[in-house]
């Protein structure tokens, strides 16, 4: 693919906090070169017609997003995505509408309200009436620790010692709050964070990361301020220490900060990547401090630090990062390669391409199914291997495999397959095993007509019921529509199948 990363401009005199985006930029091209794809690199300013035309002649298949602000303002991180949405251009990462809300935080904590998540307490100092649904009278007049925050800026901008104020009541807080700020209840206890990234199944949770305060004197503040993130030579930096969590020690607490962070993901609809920040009090209560829907992925973040713990490649969550792209927001309506021509953008908008079909797989289709499998972003890596078994299976025993195919090509090229077989030991039942469309060309229809060649070759094999399965998750409920709006019906659902939570929903179709 064309990939154009895209991120703001940043002046030579630029503070540590907005270099770091060059650090990014560098780090992301490396690994999408590494994973095949033809890169380029644009800065961006507040001039966004000028960045739409060179986006039209660079003609990229996806925008990798590192848009973090424009004129040095984080209120703006929307506008550029916002613009590529009206313009159909595809971009990786969390729509413009989810980098808007989780940016102003105000409306992110009015947002997890309304859908029962924990937040602390806040008030609004230009708007006293501007605060937390719980914060009534009673409360506001009691005394508390609070924390002085910027309604837009993230990385800690403005965040150190003097942010706390110690023992006010709301109603004081609110008149010392400056504009543009807003106070939320101080929580002293532990502080986490989790990276979430997309995957085939939905949003994975890496492993959680506890910020640990090393040494911190007794009245300081513990605070993952300005100075530990950007001053290397600071106190702060030296002392504020990232570990990742310990289950057998915190187990319940961290199974309740997953459900809480994929709650996240879920209400603000997030895509790519992602991180939410908690902190856990002296009961053990987690509450949620911020949802970034954009966290930093140089190598040295806590997202990469994440992965590392993981055991993701970083290469391989760049490339999980834009097939969810690819796969949530369907095509860019920009020319997209098939083969070795184009799909005209009127193609794109409804004129499918000329498809040919083949039923018997070759030994370039091992590399290739390995490919279109990948591609989709559907399915995890030990999935993509037993695809590629079911060929070799094929290529080595013939009919006798239990495996029957049905490839689409386009100008010789495979863009999209599907597996199917009897079922051991039945007369005439058939599983249904594979589907996959590479994601530049679903939106077309392939998809169903993969299926229809299933259903009518199977019928044609003696078969007189098909079967298939899916997760029972949320994340799958457009696969299980879409079984039934083919006709099929469910007949059979597992609890806690594949793991405990995700259950096994299994379909049938009369042939």
């Amino acid at each position: 693919m064309q990939i154009t990363i895209v991120h703001q401009h940043v002046p030579a005199d630029a503070a540590a906090d907005e270099r770091d985006v060059l650090d990014q930029a560098s780090a992301v091209k490396t690994a999408l070169t590494a994973n095949g794809h033809a890169v380029s690199v644009l800065p961006c300013t507040t001039d966004l017609g000028n960045l739409q035309r060179k986006l039209e002649v660079l003609k990229p298949d996806c925008v990798f997003n590192l848009v973090e602000t424009l004129d040095n303002s984080g209120r703006l991180i929307h506008l550029a995505p916002a613009v590529w949405e009206v313009a159909g251009v595809l971009f990786t990462g969390s729509s413009a509408d989810a980098l808007y809300l989780t940016t102003h935080k105000l409306l992110s904590k009015e947002r997890m309200c309304a859908a029962g998540l924990p937040v602390p307490e806040w008030v609004q100092g230009e708007a006293p009436d501007a605060r937390h649904p719980t914060l009534d009278t009673r409360r506001s007049v009691q005394r508390a620790d609070w924390i002085v925050k910027s309604v837009w800026e993230h990385a800690s901008i403005g965040l150190g010692d003097d942010s706390i104020l110690r023992g006010a009541t709301a109603a004081e807080v609110s008149a010392r709050v400056p504009p543009g700020s807003f106070a939320e209840r101080f929580v002293d206890g532990r502080e986490f964070n989790l990276a979430l990234l997309a995957g085939p199944d939905g949003p994975e949770v890496l492993p959680p990361a506890e910020i640990v305060f090393v040494d911190f004197p007794i009245g300081k503040p513990r605070i993952v301020g300005y100075q530990a993130k950007w001053d290397d030579a600071s106190f702060e930096f030296a002392h504020t220490v990232r570990r990742f969590a310990d289950e057998s020690a915190d187990g319940p607490l961290l199974a309740e900060l997953k459900r809480l962070a994929l709650r996240c993901w879920e209400v603000f609809s997030l895509g790519g990547y992602a991180r939410v920040d908690f902190r856990v009090d002296a009961d053990g209560k987690p509450w949620i401090l911020e949802v970034n829907s954009n966290p930093c992925l140089s190598p040295d973040s806590g997202f990469a630090a994440a992965l590392e713990k993981a055991g993701i490649p970083y290469t391989d969550a760049i490339g999980r990062i834009v097939r969810d792209a690819c796969g949530s927001r369907g095509r860019s309506p920009m020319p997209t390669e098939c083969g070795g021509g184009r799909v005209s953008s009127r193609a794109a908008t409804g004129n499918a391409p000329i498809i040919t079909w083949r039923y018997e797989v070759t030994p370039a289709d091992v590399a290739a199914i390995r490919e279109v499998t990948a591609s989709t972003g559907y399915f995890h890596d030990d999935e993509v291997t037993v695809a590629v078994e079911l060929v070799e299976e094929r290529l080595a025993k013939g009919a006798a495999s239990g495996y029957e195919f049905v490839l689409a090509e386009c100008d010789g090229r495979l863009i999209g397959y599907t597996t199917f077989g009897p079922v051991p030991c039945t007369k005439s039942s058939f599983d249904w095993y594979w589907l996959a469309v590479r994601p530049e060309m679903q939106g077309f229809g392939f998809g169903k007509q993969l299926l229809q060649q299933v259903l009518a070759r199977a019928k044609a094999m003696g078969g007189t019921r098909l079967f298939c399965e899916t997760s029972g998750r949320p994340q799958y409920a457009t696969t299980r529509a879409f079984y039934e709006h083919m006709g099929f019906t469910l007949c059979e659902l597992l609890d806690d199948y594949y793991e405990v939570g995700d259950g096994r929903a299994t379909y049938t179709k009369k042939l």
